[in-house]
């Protein structure tokens, strides 16, 4: 019962055909020569000739429907990966855009600064390891080595502490195994910047006499010759002094956000010690 509900349109236009054929069939056989019977069949096949026509003319029309709506719908994935294409070249237009931008910087920085260096992508991070690496991509090719310093242009990054050929591995700021001689900018007091993990870093062995804020400025006091004097560590997020201790507990969130960073510049050469 379901076929004959689905095609009953196609099988009653197939009838009506059957029958106009059947028809003229007769009326061409005939001699009729009667004008009351030859009216009469005329009377029944013109009628009928009208519904057949309109039949076939609604099943074209479908058809032509059907095909309209096949060749829309090739248009529409046609113009689906057009854009999908369109979009992906967008996208790569911008990645580019931003990179020449951090690129910029890095060269800024370089001329500001006036020292010899290298420009590196990063191409690797540790992130289930105790220690905060990354990895670039130069090496020893490069004139890298281990112990230069690594800089973003926001300030300082780390050093490299293993190289290979075409590869290098930095040790970062907020890494328990980094020490780095520092410098409060608007006291001028006197620090080890050491890391501290996901914490960041603390700055050790400042007086508690010293008069130290929250959104102090650290930098590189260049005692050892590893960064250049100025180059800017982090910013004091926090001081506590007791009363029973020598030094003041600084904490030090890094100026570069190594999680982000993509680029860095690498000091080819260790700077003066003043």
């Amino acid at each position: 019962m379901s076929f004959l509900r689905k095609y009953q349109p196609i099988i009653v236009v197939c009838a009506l055909i059957i029958i106009f054929l059947i028809t003229l069939s007769l009326i061409s056989k005939s001699s009729l020569e009667s004008g009351f019977l030859r009216r009469l069949v005329v009377e029944i096949v013109v009628p009928l000739e009208n519904v057949v026509n309109s039949s076939i003319d609604r099943v074209g029309r479908a058809w032509q429907h059907y095909i309209f709506l096949v060749g829309l719908e090739n248009e529409n994935r046609r113009l689906k990966r057009q854009i999908a294409e369109l979009t992906g070249r967008v996208n790569e237009y911008h990645e580019a855009y931003l990179e020449s931008g951090r690129l910029k910087k890095l060269l800024d920085l370089t001329e500001r600064t006036g020292l010899d260096t290298v420009a590196a992508k990063v191409v690797g991070r540790e992130r289930i390891s105790v220690f905060k690496t990354v990895l670039i991509n130069k090496g020893s090719f490069d004139g890298l080595r281990i112990g230069l310093a690594v800089m973003a242009p926001e300030g300082a990054v780390g050093r490299i502490v293993d190289v290979s050929w075409n590869v290098s591995r930095v040790l970062l700021l907020s890494d328990y195994n980094s020490n780095i001689d520092a410098l409060i900018q608007s006291v001028r007091a006197q620090g080890i910047l050491q890391g501290a993990g996901n914490d960041g870093c603390v700055l050790k062995y400042v007086q508690r006499s010293e008069d130290v804020r929250v959104g102090d400025a650290v930098i590189c006091s260049g005692l050892a010759g590893v960064f250049p004097k100025g180059l800017l560590l982090g910013m004091v997020t926090g001081v506590n002094k007791e009363k029973t201790e020598l030094f003041q507990k600084i904490n030090v969130v890094p100026a570069v956000n190594v999680a982000k960073v993509e680029e860095v510049m690498v000091i080819l050469k260790k700077t003066e010690t003043p």
